[in-house]
């Protein structure tokens, strides 16, 4: 890796200085915190105008790779955290805890209230039916993530009043204090700008991106029993989903398998139709 631009290739400027920086921060040429080169001693490492610089330097600015601080240059931003909320049931705490992270909580509200007729229709209950609201600012590695907001029917769980859940599982508690294990779960993700309330909790500028979260958990049998609203800062965190593809109906291949069995023969394959099982007689009852 080096600090030059291809001046023969068709590939603008900016994009190569972009590429050979984002290449050299995966190397880890600078760490996170570190400061990059000035803008002018980055022209003069690449041999490019000012202009290409900053624009390269915006590019990476726009991915998260690193910071532009007025006044102060670019430093090399922090790893996004990722979390896998959206494909698992884990919380945020296990799925923290799994990462190799250490995450806390300060807990802004822990109390029974009435249910609101929002609250009470996501959980399947009547309005004003006693809930309890936890309010949680959660926290890695001291720098504030995740703002949620969760409602639990009070009969399900009423030591949830009582617990200090600082640095503690809720879904753990859940579990081990109320013999509650959640089986499901229905999410919806959206992008969302922080309002003002929101922006100085998650420590960003107000209309800041934020990627919310909404969440309601069932029981086995189908019972809901948690409705949470998350919002996580979109600069520090990236969600990530596994794919599996599912055949349209009506897919041909889909047909196939459904009612032949393939053989391999030769360098083709040979379809033959499944046995099938014996036409009941009528019973007549």
């Amino acid at each position: 890796m080096d600090f030059s631009v291809n001046r023969t290739s068709g590939i603008p400027y900016h994009i190569q200085v972009r590429n050979a920086l984002r290449e050299h921060l995966q190397a880890g040429t600078w760490q996170p915190g570190d400061r990059l080169p000035s803008e002018p001693e980055l022209c003069q490492m690449f041999a490019v105008s000012r202009p290409v610089i900053r624009q390269a330097l915006n590019d990476l600015a726009q991915h998260g790779l690193v910071a532009r601080l007025k006044g102060k240059g670019t430093y090399v931003a922090p790893p996004k955290i990722s979390e896998s909320l959206v494909q698992k049931l884990t919380g945020f705490y296990q799925d923290m805890v799994e990462q190799g992270y250490t995450p806390t909580a300060r807990v802004l509200r822990q109390e029974a209230v009435p249910a609101s007729r929002r609250v009470a229709e996501r959980l399947g209950i009547a309005p004003d039916t006693p809930v309890i609201v936890i309010e949680r600012l959660r926290f890695v590695q001291d720098e504030p993530i995740q703002l949620v907001t969760t409602y639990i029917p009070h009969a399900v769980c009423p030591a949830l009043l009582e617990v200090d859940l600082s640095r503690r599982s809720l879904y753990a508690f859940l579990d081990e204090a109320c013999g509650i294990v959640i089986a499901r779960g229905h999410r919806t993700v959206e992008a969302v700008a922080a309002n003002e309330v929101e922006a100085k909790m998650l420590q960003v500028k107000k209309g800041a991106p934020l990627i919310m979260l909404d969440s309601v958990s069932y029981l086995s049998d189908g019972t809901p029993v948690e409705y949470y609203h998350a919002l996580h800062r979109g600069d520090r965190t990236r969600f990530e989903v596994e794919l599996v593809r599912v055949r349209a109906p009506g897919d041909r291949q889909a047909v196939l398998d459904e009612h032949l069995t393939s053989m391999t023969w030769g360098s083709g394959v040979v379809y033959r139709e499944k046995a099938r099982p014996p036409t009941p007689l009528s019973t007549g009852e």
